[in-house]
């Protein structure tokens, strides 16, 4: 997020404050939601290496998923203070997918967003 872009989604605050502390990977899952289910459709990882992105260039990369998503969850992960390689974060995105077919609520431990870029959170069904 670049600050003079003057953009003021709840993600590109995210990522501003996020991106702060230096670059990161970050892993991403796209769902459908369909009350009462949340349904995971993709997953992938990106190298966050600039502040320049802003919620509508996430957009824009999200289409090439090839699918009608709801929401996208952002897991920041890192690997001494840094990237992580990509082998690595193919392991960690294995392991966050087998995570969310355990338990859905895990999207609230990563930033999860709807496609308007507003902060989403899934609530327990009681």
């Amino acid at each position: 997020m670049s600050i003079s872009r003057g953009l003021g989604t709840d993600f590109d605050r995210w990522l501003g404050r996020l991106f702060r502390k230096g670059p990161f990977t970050a892993l991403i899952v796209l769902v459908k939601i369909a009350e009462p289910k949340v349904e995971p459709l993709r997953s992938t990882f990106v190298h966050v290496v600039g502040d320049e992105i802003d919620w509508g260039d996430i957009v824009l990369m999200l289409r090439g998923a090839g699918v009608s998503w709801d929401g996208a969850a952002f897991f920041p992960t890192l690997d001494d203070g840094g990237l992580v390689p990509d082998a690595t974060a193919r392991s960690r995105l294995r392991e966050l997918e087998a995570a969310l077919r355990a338990d859905r609520l895990t999207l609230n431990k990563g930033a999860f967003f709807d496609v308007w870029g507003r902060n989403l959170e899934i609530q327990e069904k009681r």
